[in-house]
């Protein structure tokens, strides 16, 4: 469905066992055998991980059947990356435009709808917090708990790392919702700043 090749690396190393034989190809692994070895994977598993390496084109076999890393390739989706995000001017993510938080964001939200997890760093989950209330909120819409807790559900369906009551709270915390007997509104741009100044 996806034809974003950022997307489409993040799904193909999304398995362990294509990263794992990802790896050992990069760091010198010329055949299948030496591949399995080095990654300490099953010839099945190798064959499998191997093919859909192929498959994608980060992988190569050379004349002789030398295994080999499509660097090229790497190369052409960062420049089609760069191109993509000087003509939409930083559309795709929270309309940053700031290329630090496009990652940031790409690493911690999965679709643009689902956390994988919170950042360790405190500048950085404030930063995805931050867009999940603009995501999931309509600044002056008053929202029910109950609604509130519904939105921030879906959010963590993909993350063992965090609930919709933490999301919550850190939500409150850091003025991206307002709640007040039971309901809770986002605060019109601007004024969540000067609240936790």
């Amino acid at each position: 469905m996806a034809t974003d090749p950022t997307e489409q690396l993040v799904r193909l190393f999304a398995e362990e066992s294509r990263v794992r034989a990802f790896a050992a190809v990069a760091l010198g692994a010329g055949s299948t055998e030496e591949v399995a070895r080095a990654a300490e994977l099953s010839p099945k598993e190798t064959a499998v991980a191997l093919r859909r390496l192929r498959e994608q084109g980060v992988v190569t076999a050379g004349d002789g059947g030398q295994l080999g890393v499509a660097y090229g390739l790497f190369k052409e989706y960062a420049r089609e990356a760069a191109r993509r995000e000087s003509q939409s001017g930083g559309a795709g993510g929270p309309d940053s435009g700031d290329e630090r938080t496009d990652v940031i964001l790409r690493t911690f939200v999965r679709d643009g709808r689902r956390l994988v997890r919170l950042p360790a760093q405190w500048t950085r989950k404030k930063l995805v917090l931050r867009y999940i209330a603009e995501q999931s909120f309509e600044p002056g819409v008053e929202y029910p708990e109950r609604t509130v807790d519904a939105k921030l559900r879906a959010w963590c369906e993909d993350s063992d790392d965090i609930d919709h009551v933490t999301l919550r709270r850190y939500l409150v915390d850091l003025h991206h919702l307002r709640r007040s007997e039971g309901i809770y509104r986002r605060p019109a741009a601007g004024t969540e700043i000067a609240d936790s100044a």
